[in-house]
């Protein structure tokens, strides 16, 4: 069967065969440019941004604070060393005295005549000695004779020094300037040798007593300046005068002593006391507590930029602390440490440095 195209069907074909060569003759004409397009940027990600602070070294004077126990200087128990009935009490108890003041007397009963019939014998017996070495020189007396009389001279002096001793003993000297601060006896009692009759203390200085860590202890000698602060808020001044060379076994602390001056003669020997030892000064950083970290060996340390801005991770010691600042040492003498965004970046980034101002440290 042949096929018949209508009249009207070839001239639309003419039509559309025409505009499909215009449409292949000139393109897509809005992609053509006289010039040659622009280089493209290519956008790359931005580095993390951090504050950065520049940190520098000074001298700081580190301390050690230890709660210690105020003890006086020196004190002594009073014990007699004879026996006899109290005859004088020159001090009341609570006074004070001074070094050679008589504290107790004893009765000396017939003590007086018994030294004066010592000397007289005393005497007698070197009366009786330098005649015989005399008369022993023209060989009138024995050797025999002189050796006793030499010996009868000897027991005589050992018999007035006890005597002498026994009368020293009756009269209670103070060793020391200080305060009768106990006194258990009255007029009339009988003593015995040994028996505590009272105590005397000196509290122009005073001895504080405390224990330091073992981590601390290497830092400490003798010499260090120490201010003993008490309860009432009064503080006194000293210097650190022991530090045991061995640790406890039982806490693995060390003992120490730091005498105090007293000048007051405030009564608080027996007290508790905070003492402040002042450690020898070194170049330290004081930097906020928030931005100390832990590694992951579980150092204490800090986050900071090398000088390409890479973070970097540096191990610390740390000299003392409060909830607003730290002192620590480590680092180098300069260095500039992040402030924020530090936990959001990991050891070896490179990051963007935002430096704040000094008035802006943490």
């Amino acid at each position: 069967m042949r096929l018949k195209f209508s009249s009207f069907s070839a001239p639309f074909a003419l039509l559309l065969g025409v505009a499909l060569f215009v449409w292949l003759l000139l393109g897509d004409v809005q992609h053509f440019r006289a010039e040659p397009p622009a280089t493209i940027q290519v956008q790359t990600p931005s580095l993390p941004r951090v504050e950065v602070r520049l940190s520098e070294a000074r001298e700081h004077t580190p301390d050690l604070t230890l709660q210690g126990q105020l003890e006086p200087h020196r004190d002594i128990i009073l014990r007699p060393r004879r026996t006899g009935t109290v005859a004088a009490l020159p001090h009341p108890q609570g006074s004070r005295v001074e070094a050679g003041d008589t504290l107790l007397e004893l009765d000396e009963e017939d003590l007086p005549e018994q030294l004066a019939q010592a000397e007289a014998e005393l005497k007698l017996a070197l009366s009786e000695r330098e005649g015989a070495r005399r008369l022993s020189g023209k060989n009138l007396v024995s050797s025999n004779e002189v050796l006793r009389l030499e010996s009868a001279v000897a027991e005589a002096r050992a018999e007035l020094a006890r005597l002498r001793q026994l009368r020293a003993d009756a009269r209670f000297k103070a060793p020391f300037t200080g305060v009768l601060d106990r006194l258990d006896v009255e007029l009339g009692d009988f003593v015995q040798p040994g028996e505590d009759v009272g105590k005397l203390v000196e509290i122009d200085r005073l001895i504080a007593t405390a224990r330091a860590p073992q981590r601390r202890a290497p830092e400490l000698r003798t010499g260090l300046p120490v201010t003993a602060t008490l309860l009432s808020g009064e503080q006194l001044q000293g210097e650190l005068s022991f530090v045991a060379s061995s640790a406890d076994s039982a806490t693995r602390s060390y003992a120490l002593e730091a005498n105090l001056a007293n000048p007051e003669r405030l009564r608080i020997a027996g007290a508790s006391a905070t003492l402040d030892i002042a450690l020898p000064s070194r170049q330290a950083h004081r930097l906020s507590p928030a931005l100390l970290i832990l590694d992951d060996r579980g150092r204490l340390g800090v986050k900071h930029l090398d000088d390409s801005d890479t973070v970097r991770f540096t191990p610390v010691s740390l000299l003392t602390a409060d909830a607003h600042q730290t002192w620590v040492t480590g680092l180098p003498d300069q260095v500039r440490l992040i402030t924020l965004g530090g936990g959001f970046v990991d050891l070896g980034e490179q990051v963007e440095a935002v430096p704040v101002n000094d008035e802006q440290e943490s």
